[in-house]
């Protein structure tokens, strides 16, 4: 029968954060076992530092203590609770991953999102392009605790165009899976601007949105371009894997292949 040992780390940590773009170290907030199973899994809370040091709440989600090599990125007026379900099934199919809260959301499946909370208390910007250094310094994370091992970076509505738009900027990322991009930033041409992405990639939407999708990606090298397009009217972003979508097991069966 399963049980949780959780174990409460608070850790004091020196603040040294500067100006040429060292981040503080991560804190490890709560750490929850399940043991008497196989795999063994794990699941840590942690506060990760932004570029510009605003704490950035995550869940570290290993697997046989695999480190993460997935990045979860959420949704607009979300929280990491987005992928409370996603990382499980992750897990059981042997991938850890970390899901985190960027500073423009809410909150979901009864999380709320802690690092755009802390955004406000600081009266710093929380809209969508405001949440980029808060991806960027995670992938920076990941890619240290991997063993400099680039990641697969997965975005859902807003952040999948980030995640487009920074898998093709950054090395630490091997790979992109982006769910329901678009043009959602005014001050930027997304199509263009993704257009020399060379790393496998794949893009799904809902079946009403995968026209515009079709059009945003038209201009990508369509060999590393997998797009897949429900049969079922599907459902905007990474809900499209929750229990709760019709065909969500088809979105499963072509996102398992860019995994």
């Amino acid at each position: 029968m399963r049980y949780f040992t959780i174990c409460l780390c608070l850790l004091f940590i020196s603040c040294n954060y500067s100006t040429d773009k060292k981040v503080r170290k991560p804190v490890s907030i709560k750490t929850v076992e399940i043991k008497d199973q196989e795999p063994k899994i794990t699941i840590e809370k942690i506060i990760i530092y932004s570029k510009d040091s605003l704490p950035i709440t995550a869940d570290v989600y290993k697997v046989n203590d695999k480190e993460p090599t997935i990045l979860l990125c959420h949704q607009a007026g979300y929280s990491r609770g987005e992928y409370k379900n996603t990382a499980l099934k992750l897990m059981k199919l042997g991938f850890s991953s970390i899901a985190i809260d960027q500073r423009s959301g809410k909150g979901v499946n009864g999380i709320d999102n802690e690092t755009a909370l802390a955004a406000v208390e600081r009266n710093l910007p929380t809209n969508y392009l405001d949440a980029r250094p808060d991806i960027e310094a995670a992938i920076d994370f990941m890619y240290e605790k991997n063993g400099n091992q680039a990641i697969l970076l997965v975005g859902s509505s807003y952040s999948a165009t980030l995640a487009l738009i920074i898998g093709n900027e950054s090395s630490k990322v091997k790979a992109i899976a982006a769910f329901s991009p678009g043009e959602y930033y005014k001050s930027i041409d997304v199509k263009n601007t993704i257009k020399d992405i060379s790393k496998p990639t794949f893009v799904t939407s809902s079946k009403k949105e995968s026209e515009a999708l079709t059009e945003l990606i038209s201009l990508i090298n369509p060999t590393i371009i997998t797009h897949y397009t429900p049969k079922e009217e599907g459902i905007h972003g990474s809900r499209a894997l929750w229990k709760s979508t019709e065909g969500n097991e088809s979105y499963w069966v072509a996102f398992k292949k860019i995994l």
